[in-house]
């Protein structure tokens, strides 16, 4: 008899058909577009010709995408790690210390359903270099006032408060599923054994919890090489005073739909692409190699 295969049967890809539809319409098809369009030229979408290599050689020789490289790094690698031990502390916190643990979660999750934008828009007002609210604070202790927006200095720095802050949400919501998922005969055990609390947390909470901050670390950096909403949002619309916060996706953004230039878009677009692709498999190569 033969061994059954799913992939084998037909009634399986006719379940899957409309599935494998939607996702070749809307995820394959526009990549390969983006590949064929990052090897043409021309200055409207009607009349691209042949190109070769001379948008990658335009767009890697180009300062102001070496900057958006630069500034995406730095807010993959402050926001990924600091929102991530930040999560963690806050989900332990509910998940050992408070009684009333569905209230708080709903308060932690409100942020993750509300708009990016409406977001923004708060944290303009809080970042405000006049009258915003931090600057209120600040004054308290005798510090001068923070011009958090209209500073090129600032920019990246302001859009990683934002970016940590914005990113808690999803996180303690993963974190908290995962802490109930934890067996308590092994706290049990470590309580008779007289382990403290941060013997447990290391050798207990943390192990059982690795499946679940590598998925967070892999979704979270993805989603932070691809930042362009907070930019929007907290910038209204400009990435920074002087450009000074322009990412990978905003540097896209402008070639496409400022500039023109649509075939220098997409090799931006396939160059962000290959460089996520590659961080990615490192990364999880590097965290299985950790979880073993």
């Amino acid at each position: 008899m033969k061994k059954y295969r799913a992939e084998a049967s037909p009634h399986a890809w006719l379940f899957l058909l409309p599935s494998l539809i939607i996702i070749g319409v809307f995820n394959l098809l526009p990549l390969i577009k983006t590949f064929v369009m990052s090897m043409q030229t021309g200055k409207t979408l009607n009349t691209m010709t042949f190109g070769g290599i001379k948008n990658f050689q335009d767009v890697l020789t180009d300062p102001k995408f070496h900057m958006a490289i630069i500034n995406t790094a730095v807010y993959a690698f402050v926001v990924v790690p600091c929102g991530m031990i930040i999560s963690m502390a806050i989900a332990v916190t509910i998940f050992e210390k408070i009684k009333h643990k569905a209230i708080f979660e709903a308060i932690f999750f409100m942020p993750y359903l509300t708009s990016t934008i409406a977001i923004g828009i708060v944290f303009r007002y809080l970042f405000n270099g006049d009258y915003g609210f931090i600057n209120y604070i600040l004054s308290w202790f005798n510090i001068s006032p923070i011009n958090f927006l209209n500073d090129p200095d600032m920019s990246i720095a302001t859009l990683v408060l934002f970016g940590i802050w914005s990113g808690l949400a999803f996180n303690i919501i993963i974190l908290l599923s995962g802490l109930r998922n934890i067996d308590d005969s092994y706290y049990k055990v470590a309580d008779m054994l007289g382990a403290t609390k941060r013997e447990q947390f290391v050798r207990i909470t943390l192990p059982q919890m690795i499946p679940i901050i590598t998925f967070l670390l892999m979704v979270n950096f993805i989603n932070a090489f691809k930042v362009y909403a907070q930019v929007f949002a907290l910038f209204n619309g400009k990435p920074g005073i002087a450009d000074s916060a322009t990412t990978g996706v905003f540097y896209i953004f402008d070639k496409f739909y400022v500039d023109y230039k649509y075939g220098e878009g997409m090799a931006a677009a396939v160059i962000l692409f290959l460089l996520i692709l590659l961080f990615t498999l490192f990364q999880n190569f590097v965290l299985r190699k950790i979880a073993k």
